[in-house]
């Protein structure tokens, strides 16, 4: 998706990178259900998967793209707030947010298969092909083991130095990890090895290009089409969702 250089764990920080930093051009928009409360993204296989929350309003989410129409669902149960989910194979795994429980379902049916437990919030969780990415709303990023649920170690994120806190849904792409930052308009490009921020994407007024008549909350929710190489970018109770293409600034 992006030209990133990336660096090792060993490199002084004279060797470092400076961060660079990206807008975006509105490649298509796409309606998207207004009354979504949205958590977490993911594309497969030609459809969306979203997670809901809010309590008595949770969900997951089998979406068609271009028409916004959800082709299947599931409701969770009134105890918990649904948070970020991620495809991991022919699984959906979903987090809760202070329940400490993640949901772990067939893609196919939606069929809930199991639980497990976590000690930490749940805000966003990512697959890199091999572990699950996990996100608690602080400047820290937990590892999984995607058969076991069981932790993996943990990065915590920084901009040169600084804790980069509020990190919410999770994408991951080209090796990297791409984070919402909670009640902001911009998108953390961590590399996993380090927990560095090498990219800053600025989403300014990316919803105000479009007519919104009710209530809207912030930007969240990041999905990527890897076979067609498309960007896709919603929020929460946002009555569209954007494929992008990100632009050097």
């Amino acid at each position: 998706m992006l030209p990133i250089s990336g660096c090792s764990n060993t490199a002084e920080p004279a060797t470092i990178p400076p961060v660079r930093h990206y807008t975006y051009e509105v490649v298509n928009v796409y309606p998207h259900d207004a009354g979504a409360f949205t958590q977490g993204l993911a594309f497969d296989n030609g459809y969306l998967y979203e997670g809901t929350g809010l309590n008595g309003r949770s969900s997951l989410r089998k979406v068609q793209l271009e028409t916004g129409v959800v082709v299947d669902s599931v409701s969770l149960s009134d105890a918990y707030f649904g948070e970020g989910i991620t495809v991991c194979g022919d699984r959906i795994v979903q987090l809760t947010w202070k329940s400490g429980v993640g949901l772990v379902y067939g893609k196919n049916d939606l069929r809930l298969i199991r639980d497990f437990a976590y000690d930490t919030e749940g805000w966003g969780i990512t697959y890199d092909g091999q572990r699950l990415i996990m996100s608690d709303g602080t400047n820290r990023l937990y590892f999984l083991n995607c058969e076991t649920y069981t932790s993996d170690g943990y990065v915590n994120v920084h901009d040169r130095g600084a804790a980069v806190s509020g990190l919410n849904e999770l994408e991951f792409i080209d090796s990297h990890i791409y984070a919402n930052v909670w009640k902001t308009d911009r998108v953390a490009v961590i590399d996993p090895r380090d927990g560095r921020v090498t990219v800053w994407v600025d989403l300014s007024g990316l919803l105000a290009s479009q007519q919104v008549t009710g209530p809207v909350d912030v930007l969240n929710g990041i999905a990527y089409d890897a076979t067609g190489d498309r960007l896709f970018v919603t929020g929460k109770l946002w009555p569209w969702l954007f494929e992008i293409k990100l632009v050097e600034d």
